[in-house]
């Protein structure tokens, strides 16, 4: 059952402590769908079939993240992690294996770009816990899987695997956990498994999923799915309950409505500082929403990673994530990807500092890279603008 918007629409968020909630001027309506594999009909999404392989494998890797967490935990201690961090290894690598093996068998053909490879697996006598890990979770059945299979599905993904030969192509654009840190931090800090599937240079679908999103301790569920597809729009739905399913209803998701960037919400890379961006010469920044003072704008807590940062506009709890490029520092193209739909459909946008779109091509053979020049500035659209021309107008002196 549809329940269609009848006038402006606003962002759907379920608010914790963790976040300040938008102010009510800033909120849209929203609506929701009922309980469905995909929130619209099959019919007016072109990449549906790929779409709900996504939604699946998705869904199936945050369950192994969460497995794997629970071992770093104990009662009473926070947080029990070895010295080489080998359980958070054992959850990337189980991710981008049991994400392979999912996408492979419906769509064996179509190119994996994503973080790992098995050198280390092998290297690092972390076979045996990866396959472990993988067999529990995947659709094929423990007794197909051999560790051959596994580490192969690893390496599907891997920098070696596909050259592209400076052509358009189609291609799935994976990162197993963005957040690493958050991983190993607790629950209090976010982590994301993030797929996108691009062709012919446009990201036309993508499903982002955060097991520890704040939910709702009412019916102890906790996590949020979102996914996008090209002219659908962006929507989310409870990741898993107690019963360790994708449960309840779709409901579509809209970036705020701020028009004023003195009034924005703001989250950074949480390696970078306030001072060293742009804006820093219009405003100062503070973590405290109440009484901001003439020039001060809200910096929301910082979490692990790039794609929480995106996930975060999508839904409506930031205006606008910035982030600077590095020269010593390169950025992957699996920190994005699935962002920049997710943002894009939720009425948002993202270009680099000089206003032009993320080119996923211009690392011709592997599309692994990405070059935004002087950086990427993802927000709610209607404050990009203003962003741009502050960011050019303080660049002389940056």
């Amino acid at each position: 059952m549809y329940i269609l918007d009848t006038g402006a629409r606003f962002s759907a968020i379920r608010f914790s402590p963790v976040f300040n909630p938008p102010p009510t001027s800033l909120r849209r309506r929203y609506f929701i769908v009922r309980a469905t594999n995909l929130p619209f009909p099959k019919h007016q999404a072109k990449y549906h079939k790929e779409l709900e392989v996504a939604i699946d494998a998705v869904d199936r890797a945050c369950r192994l993240c969460v497995d794997v967490k629970r071992s770093l935990f104990s009662s009473k201690e926070k947080i029990v992690e070895k010295n080489d961090q080998t359980p958070v290894t054992i959850a990337d690598f189980g991710v981008q294996a049991l994400v392979s093996l999912e996408l492979s068998k419906l769509f064996p053909s179509i190119p994996l770009v994503a973080e790992e490879d098995s050198h280390f697996v092998r290297a690092n006598n972390l076979v045996s816990s990866v396959v472990s890990e993988v067999k529990s979770k995947a659709s094929i059945g423990d007794s197909k899987l051999s560790d051959a299979d596994v580490l192969e599905a690893i390496d599907r993904g891997g920098k070696d695997a596909y050259t592209f030969c400076n052509k358009s192509a189609t291609y799935w654009v994976l990162d197993p956990i963005d957040g690493t840190r958050g991983f190993l931090k607790g629950d209090e800090a976010l982590y994301v498994v993030g797929l996108a599937l691009v062709v012919d240079n446009e990201i036309v679908l993508g499903v982002m999923g955060c097991p520890n999103w704040p939910g709702d301790s009412s019916d102890g569920s906790t996590g949020t799915l979102m996914l996008s597809h090209i002219g659908c729009g962006t929507w989310t739905k409870k990741l898993q309950s107690v019963s360790g399913k994708v449960t309840g209803d779709w409901t579509r998701c809209f970036v705020d409505a701020c028009v004023l960037v003195n009034k924005a919400r703001f989250c950074i890379q949480e390696s970078q500082t306030w001072e060293s961006l742009p804006l820093s010469g219009f405003f100062d920044a503070s973590t405290v929403s109440e009484d901001l003072k003439h020039k001060e704008i809200l910096l929301l807590p910082t979490c692990c990673g790039s794609l929480c940062k995106y996930l975060m506009v999508a839904s409506g709890r930031a205006s606008v994530f910035l982030l600077r490029a590095k020269t010593q520092r390169t950025i992957k193209s699996w920190d994005h990807a699935v962002g920049i739909i997710c943002v894009h459909e939720a009425g948002g946008k993202v270009t680099d500092w000089e206003g032009d779109e993320i080119n996923l091509e211009e690392d011709q053979s592997e599309r692994r890279l990405i070059f935004p020049a002087g950086g990427v500035v993802v927000s709610n659209g209607s404050l990009h603008n203003q962003i741009l021309e502050m960011i050019s107008s303080a660049s002389p002196t940056l």
